[in-house]
C-alpha cells in the first residue's frame, strides 16, 4: 500500500471503499469572502443590483452546488445531504459566505461545504460584475468538521 487513499497499489486513481465504515452524524462548515468596491457592496446590501437579489441567488446556487459535489470533484462519493445552510455577513469591504452541510453517512461532507461556499461566492461575482469586475474571492477554507473515524476538527487546532 502506498499510503494514499485515492490510489491503488499500482498508482491508479480509485474511489475509496467506505462500505465497511459505520454511519455517523457528520457536519462540515466552510467560509470564504469576496472583496469588492464600496459601490458594489452598497448595491448588494441595498438590493440595487440590476440582476436581482444577489444573496438569494447565491444561497440557492451554493445549496445546488453542494448537492452536485460528486459530479464536480473526481472520486467524491455521492451523498444524500440532510441539510445545507448558507449565511452571509457584510464586512468592511467584502461579503463573507459561510456554509454548513450535514448528514448521517459513512463519509464526511467537507467537500460539499467547500463547494457550496465557492459557488455562492462565484454567484455573487457573476451577479455584481457589471458594477465591479475587480472583485476578489479569497480565504475559502474549512472551519470545522464533526463526526466520523477521525472525530471533530476545528480550524486553529
Amino acid at each position: 500500500m502506498n499510503g494514499l487513499t485515492h490510489l491503488d497499489d499500482e498508482g491508479n486513481a480509485r474511489m475509496v471503499n467506505v462500505g465497511g465504515k459505520a454511519e455517523t452524524a457528520r457536519t462540515a462548515t466552510a467560509t470564504g469572502t469576496i472583496t469588492m468596491s464600496s459601490a458594489a457592496l452598497d448595491a448588494i446590501r441595498d438590493g440595487n443590483v440590476p440582476k436581482g437579489d444577489v444573496l438569494a441567488a447565491a444561497r440557492i446556487a451554493g445549496i445546488m452546488a453542494a448537492k452536485k459535489t460528486s459530479e464536480l470533484i473526481p472520486l467524491c462519493h455521492p451523498l444524500g445531504l440532510d441539510a445545507v445552510e448558507i449565511a452571509f455577513a457584510f464586512e468592511s469591504n467584502a461579503v463573507r459566505a459561510t456554509a454548513t452541510a450535514s448528514l448521517t453517512a459513512k463519509t464526511g461532507v467537507e467537500m460539499e461545504a467547500l463547494t457550496a461556499v465557492s459557488i455562492a461566492l462565484l454567484t455573487i461575482y457573476d451577479m455584481a460584475k457589471a458594477i465591479d469586475k475587480g472583485m476578489v474571492i479569497e480565504g475559502v477554507r474549512l472551519l470545522s468538521k464533526t463526526g466520523g473515524k477521525s472525530g471533530d476538527w476545528h480550524a486553529g487546532q
